[in-house]
Protein backbone atom coordinates (compact mmCIF):
# COMPACT_ATOMS: atom_id res chain seq x y z
CA UNK A 1 0.00 0.00 0.00
CA UNK A 2 1.54 3.96 -0.98
CA UNK A 3 0.00 6.75 1.10
CA UNK A 4 0.22 9.95 -0.13
CA UNK A 5 2.58 12.80 1.49
CA UNK A 6 2.08 16.30 -0.14
CA UNK A 7 1.34 14.18 -3.92
CA UNK A 8 4.81 12.10 -3.15
CA UNK A 9 3.78 8.20 -3.08
CA UNK A 10 5.25 6.73 -0.05
CA UNK A 11 4.98 2.86 0.57
CA UNK A 12 3.98 1.90 4.03
CA UNK A 13 6.68 -0.88 4.70
CA UNK A 14 8.58 -1.89 7.61
CA UNK A 15 12.28 -2.52 7.41
CA UNK A 16 11.83 -6.27 7.15
CA UNK A 17 9.08 -5.63 4.21
CA UNK A 18 11.39 -3.21 2.23
CA UNK A 19 14.14 -6.15 2.12
CA UNK A 20 11.39 -8.70 1.21
CA UNK A 21 10.60 -6.24 -1.50
CA UNK A 22 13.91 -5.59 -2.71
CA UNK A 23 14.63 -9.24 -2.48
CA UNK A 24 11.53 -9.85 -5.25
CA UNK A 25 13.21 -7.35 -7.09
CA UNK A 26 16.63 -8.99 -7.76
CA UNK A 27 14.64 -12.47 -8.37
CA UNK A 28 12.87 -10.54 -11.52
CA UNK A 29 15.50 -9.12 -12.50
CA UNK A 30 16.20 -5.31 -13.34
CA UNK A 31 15.72 -2.49 -13.42
CA UNK A 32 14.02 -1.39 -10.30
CA UNK A 33 14.99 2.15 -8.66
CA UNK A 34 14.21 2.34 -4.31
CA UNK A 35 14.34 6.04 -3.21
CA UNK A 36 14.62 6.60 0.01
CA UNK A 37 12.51 9.97 0.72
CA UNK A 38 12.61 12.02 3.66
CA UNK A 39 11.03 15.75 4.41
CA UNK A 40 13.91 17.17 1.90
CA UNK A 41 12.74 14.72 -0.70
CA UNK A 42 9.45 15.10 -1.10
CA UNK A 43 9.58 19.20 -0.45
CA UNK A 44 12.32 19.08 -3.48
CA UNK A 45 9.71 16.64 -5.53
CA UNK A 46 7.09 19.89 -5.13
CA UNK A 47 8.95 22.05 -7.19
CA UNK A 48 11.00 19.62 -9.29
CA UNK A 49 8.83 17.93 -11.72
CA UNK A 50 11.06 15.44 -13.12
CA UNK A 51 12.33 14.17 -9.38
CA UNK A 52 8.28 14.17 -8.93
CA UNK A 53 8.14 12.03 -11.86
CA UNK A 54 10.95 9.48 -10.94
CA UNK A 55 9.49 8.78 -7.28
CA UNK A 56 6.11 7.95 -9.04
CA UNK A 57 7.92 5.66 -11.35
CA UNK A 58 10.13 4.42 -8.38
CA UNK A 59 9.43 0.65 -7.65
CA UNK A 60 9.78 1.30 -4.23
CA UNK A 61 9.71 4.73 -1.96
CA UNK A 62 10.73 4.01 1.82
CA UNK A 63 9.50 6.72 4.44
CA UNK A 64 13.32 8.37 5.37
CA UNK A 65 12.77 10.68 8.01
CA UNK A 66 10.43 11.14 10.57
CA UNK A 67 9.06 14.07 9.20
CA UNK A 68 7.76 11.88 6.38
CA UNK A 69 6.55 9.05 9.29
CA UNK A 70 5.07 12.02 11.27
CA UNK A 71 3.07 13.85 8.14
CA UNK A 72 2.08 10.26 7.33
CA UNK A 73 0.21 9.76 10.09
CA UNK A 74 -0.88 13.44 10.84
CA UNK A 75 -2.98 12.77 7.28
CA UNK A 76 -4.04 9.83 8.76
CA UNK A 77 -2.54 7.86 6.48
CA UNK A 78 0.31 6.15 9.05
CA UNK A 79 3.44 3.92 7.59
CA UNK A 80 4.49 1.41 10.25
CA UNK A 81 7.90 2.95 10.82
CA UNK A 82 11.05 4.71 9.76
CA UNK A 83 12.85 3.01 7.17
CA UNK A 84 15.96 4.91 6.90
CA UNK A 85 18.07 4.41 4.07
CA UNK A 86 21.58 4.02 5.73
CA UNK A 87 19.38 0.73 7.69
CA UNK A 88 18.21 -0.31 4.23
CA UNK A 89 21.11 -0.32 2.59
CA UNK A 90 23.08 -1.94 5.85
CA UNK A 91 20.63 -4.63 5.86
CA UNK A 92 20.75 -5.23 2.24
CA UNK A 93 24.57 -5.26 2.45
CA UNK A 94 23.88 -8.53 5.17
CA UNK A 95 22.05 -9.93 2.92
CA UNK A 96 23.93 -9.49 -0.29
CA UNK A 97 26.70 -11.59 1.75
CA UNK A 98 24.60 -14.29 2.22
CA UNK A 99 22.61 -14.79 -0.91
CA UNK A 100 25.68 -14.16 -3.30
CA UNK A 101 24.56 -10.72 -4.59
CA UNK A 102 27.06 -8.32 -6.33
CA UNK A 103 27.17 -4.89 -5.06
CA UNK A 104 28.60 -1.57 -7.22
CA UNK A 105 29.65 1.20 -4.96
CA UNK A 106 28.83 4.15 -6.77
CA UNK A 107 29.52 8.02 -5.57
CA UNK A 108 31.50 10.10 -2.62
CA UNK A 109 34.24 12.02 -2.59
CA UNK A 110 37.20 10.67 -4.03
CA UNK A 111 38.48 7.43 -2.01
CA UNK A 112 35.08 7.61 0.21
CA UNK A 113 33.41 4.59 -1.52
CA UNK A 114 36.25 2.18 -1.46
CA UNK A 115 36.78 2.77 2.57
CA UNK A 116 32.84 1.79 2.20
CA UNK A 117 33.21 -0.80 0.32
CA UNK A 118 36.08 -2.75 2.50
CA UNK A 119 34.13 -1.94 5.52
CA UNK A 120 31.65 -3.17 4.67
CA UNK A 121 33.09 -6.33 3.01
CA UNK A 122 34.72 -6.73 6.55
CA UNK A 123 31.75 -6.61 8.59
CA UNK A 124 29.77 -8.88 6.48
CA UNK A 125 32.51 -11.95 5.04
CA UNK A 126 31.25 -13.15 2.21
CA UNK A 127 30.08 -9.62 0.59
CA UNK A 128 31.51 -9.29 -2.94
CA UNK A 129 31.68 -5.94 -4.03
CA UNK A 130 31.34 -6.04 -7.85
CA UNK A 131 33.08 -2.27 -8.62
CA UNK A 132 33.57 0.93 -6.91
CA UNK A 133 33.67 4.46 -8.35
CA UNK A 134 33.33 7.85 -6.54
CA UNK A 135 31.24 10.50 -7.44
CA UNK A 136 33.63 13.14 -9.13
CA UNK A 137 32.72 13.14 -13.42
CA UNK A 138 31.77 15.62 -16.22
CA UNK A 139 28.78 14.60 -17.57
CA UNK A 140 29.79 13.18 -21.13
CA UNK A 141 31.31 10.79 -18.97
CA UNK A 142 28.05 9.24 -17.52
CA UNK A 143 27.07 7.31 -20.31
CA UNK A 144 30.56 5.04 -20.09
CA UNK A 145 30.11 4.75 -16.33
CA UNK A 146 26.72 2.92 -16.92
CA UNK A 147 28.55 0.93 -18.98
CA UNK A 148 30.88 0.39 -16.79
CA UNK A 149 29.02 -0.55 -13.97
CA UNK A 150 26.71 -2.46 -16.41
CA UNK A 151 29.88 -4.74 -17.06
CA UNK A 152 30.08 -5.54 -13.47
CA UNK A 153 27.17 -7.33 -13.22
CA UNK A 154 26.32 -5.99 -9.62
CA UNK A 155 22.92 -7.00 -8.28
CA UNK A 156 22.54 -3.51 -6.23
CA UNK A 157 23.58 -0.91 -7.15
CA UNK A 158 23.89 1.89 -4.25
CA UNK A 159 24.81 5.61 -5.31
CA UNK A 160 25.90 7.86 -3.21
CA UNK A 161 25.48 11.57 -5.15
CA UNK A 162 23.06 13.37 -3.15
CA UNK A 163 19.38 14.45 -3.66
CA UNK A 164 18.26 14.99 -6.41
CA UNK A 165 21.29 13.91 -8.72
CA UNK A 166 21.18 10.70 -7.36
CA UNK A 167 17.75 9.94 -8.54
CA UNK A 168 17.90 11.69 -11.80
CA UNK A 169 21.11 9.83 -12.79
CA UNK A 170 19.94 6.57 -12.01
CA UNK A 171 16.57 7.26 -13.93
CA UNK A 172 18.24 8.31 -16.95
CA UNK A 173 20.91 5.70 -17.06
CA UNK A 174 18.11 2.78 -15.42
CA UNK A 175 18.43 1.31 -19.02
CA UNK A 176 21.89 1.35 -19.81
CA UNK A 177 22.81 -0.16 -15.91
CA UNK A 178 20.36 -2.98 -16.56
CA UNK A 179 20.94 -3.53 -12.75
CA UNK A 180 18.37 -5.60 -10.77
CA UNK A 181 17.70 -2.90 -7.89
CA UNK A 182 19.28 0.81 -7.59
CA UNK A 183 19.42 2.86 -4.84
CA UNK A 184 20.06 6.10 -3.86
CA UNK A 185 22.03 6.54 -0.19
CA UNK A 186 22.94 10.13 0.09
CA UNK A 187 25.60 10.36 2.35
CA UNK A 188 25.78 6.19 3.85
CA UNK A 189 29.16 6.39 2.59
CA UNK A 190 30.24 8.54 4.93
CA UNK A 191 28.98 6.71 8.03
CA UNK A 192 30.63 3.15 6.73
CA UNK A 193 33.87 4.94 5.54
CA UNK A 194 34.21 6.97 9.05
CA UNK A 195 34.35 10.21 8.04
CA UNK A 196 31.08 11.08 9.72
CA UNK A 197 28.83 9.97 12.56
CA UNK A 198 25.47 9.05 12.60
CA UNK A 199 22.88 10.73 15.80
CA UNK A 200 23.13 8.32 18.41
CA UNK A 201 20.14 5.77 18.74
CA UNK A 202 18.05 7.95 21.09
CA UNK A 203 18.39 10.82 18.65
CA UNK A 204 17.35 8.86 16.30
CA UNK A 205 14.22 7.09 17.86
CA UNK A 206 13.24 10.80 18.86
CA UNK A 207 13.11 11.62 15.42
CA UNK A 208 16.20 14.16 15.91
CA UNK A 209 18.59 12.59 13.81
CA UNK A 210 18.51 16.37 11.74
CA UNK A 211 19.93 18.24 14.56
CA UNK A 212 22.49 16.14 15.19
CA UNK A 213 23.78 16.41 11.35
CA UNK A 214 22.67 20.36 11.54
CA UNK A 215 25.18 20.68 14.91
CA UNK A 216 27.98 18.44 13.19
CA UNK A 217 27.95 20.51 9.90
CA UNK A 218 26.32 23.89 10.38
CA UNK A 219 26.16 24.85 7.07
CA UNK A 220 23.44 22.30 6.57
CA UNK A 221 21.02 25.26 7.67
CA UNK A 222 20.34 26.34 4.02
CA UNK A 223 18.74 22.74 3.40
CA UNK A 224 17.12 22.00 6.90
CA UNK A 225 14.78 25.20 6.47
CA UNK A 226 12.84 22.92 4.00
CA UNK A 227 11.43 20.97 7.32
CA UNK A 228 9.86 23.80 8.95
CA UNK A 229 8.31 24.64 5.37
CA UNK A 230 7.29 21.14 5.13
CA UNK A 231 5.38 20.81 8.19
CA UNK A 232 3.54 23.84 7.40
CA UNK A 233 3.03 22.53 3.89
CA UNK A 234 1.28 19.23 5.68
CA UNK A 235 -0.37 21.26 8.68
CA UNK A 236 -2.64 22.97 5.52
CA UNK A 237 -3.06 20.36 3.54
CA UNK A 238 -4.44 18.38 6.76
CA UNK A 239 -7.03 21.42 6.84
CA UNK A 240 -8.31 20.76 3.12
Amino acid sequence: MRVDVLGVQIDAVTLAEAVRTVEGFIAEGGPHLVATANAEMVMAAGRDRELARILADAALVVPDGAGVVWAARHLGQPVPERVAGFDLAEELLARAATEGWRVFFFGGAPGIAAKASEAAAAKWPGLTVAGVRDGYFAPEEAASIAAAIRASKPHILLAALGVPKQEKWLAAQATTLAVPVSMGVGGTFDVMAGVTRRAPLWMQRAGLEWLYRLGCDPKRIGRMMALPRFVMRVLAAKKH
